[in-house]
């Protein structure tokens, strides 16, 4: 499907790959306030991976007439579908499709990322809506769709198959919070993008569970009947909202805010058979230093501290 232009209608020029609760629609929604940039609509289609969210899975081909419809404006376009990174046919399908494509990827430490989406996933009841039971978090840690998106090497390694590391940037997560300036601009030389004057005291900094809105039953009705509306005529409604840093969904009716929960030793000491070895594995593979990743789920899991979110 090709424009008037030359370009393919269903090509993107760079994706936030991942992943699930490392600041990603922070940056999603940081980036959507720049003139030259479009994100997807929304903001995670899920469309060209077999990872559809955390549950779904399908390996069907993708849909990509539709994909265009993802994009109402001009500029550069950025797909924010985060469960992309730990597809494992998602690298050949970009790769065969949109080889020069940039990827940006943020990461978290991997235990904390994995509790804090295992907790969000049970805010909003997603395990028992796909059958699942996830209320004890070690067999949650069990069943690969939470954990692959924490397996940050096995993920890399199938990426550098088709695609060198001068199509990544690997950004960790707390450099948003800790210098989110310095940050952006260092995406903004990746992309290729002129400097933007963003307005980041507009748009929530943070993505933590006390800040979390659990919708109502009522909430989840109406969010059921706004997906029905065409994209076309929900998009410049979605903007004006975000605009304006308005969620209609964190009405007192439609939602309540979600309790905290706390990172224990027990949580390191189930996840770090696997995950300190991943993380080596990343580094080696891509220079991004993870040994205080490491040193931490080790420590952690020999149950000498524990950590609030």
């Amino acid at each position: 499907m090709v424009s008037g232009g030359g370009r393919n209608l269903d090509e993107v020029d760079a994706f936030i790959v991942g992943v699930p609760k490392a600041g990603t629609t922070w940056l999603a929604n940081i980036l959507s306030q720049h003139n030259d940039i479009t994100l997807s609509s929304p903001k995670e289609p899920n469309i060209t991976s077999s990872h559809r969210g955390t549950f779904d899975r399908i390996t069907d081909e993708p849909n990509w007439e539709k994909y265009s419809e993802c994009f109402l404006r001009e500029g550069l376009r950025i797909d924010a579908s985060v469960h992309t990174f730990a597809c494992p046919l998602a690298p050949e399908r970009l790769a065969n499709r949109m080889p020069n494509i940039r990827l940006v990827l943020c990461l978290r430490e991997p235990v904390e990322r994995a509790v804090s989406h295992w907790k969000m996933i049970r805010d909003f009841e997603g395990d028992t809506r796909f059958g699942a039971d996830w209320s004890d978090f070690n067999v949650a840690w069990g069943d690969d769709r939470l954990r692959c998106d924490s397996l940050y090497g096995e993920a890399i390694s199938r990426w550098l198959e088709h695609f060198g590391l001068d199509n990544f940037l690997i950004i960790d997560s707390q450099s948003m919070r800790g210098d989110p300036e310095k940050t952006i601009a260092t995406i903004e030389r990746f992309l290729g993008v002129n400097h933007f004057e963003y307005n980041f005291e507009q748009l929530e900094t943070s993505n933590l569970a006390t800040d979390r809105i659990v919708v109502s039953r009522i909430g989840r009705i109406l969010r059921t009947l706004f997906s029905l509306i065409p994209t076309t005529v929900k998009a410049p409604i979605v903007r004006f909202l975000q605009a304006r840093d308005i969620d209609i969904y964190r009405t007192r009716l439609l939602s309540k805010r979600s309790d905290g929960y706390t990172v224990s030793a027990e949580h390191y000491t189930i996840c770090a058979p696997v995950l300190c070895d991943d993380l080596r594995l990343f580094e080696n593979l891509t220079g991004f230093g993870t040994s205080h990743w490491v040193e931490k789920i080790e420590s952690m899991s020999s149950g000498s501290n524990t950590g609030s979110i």
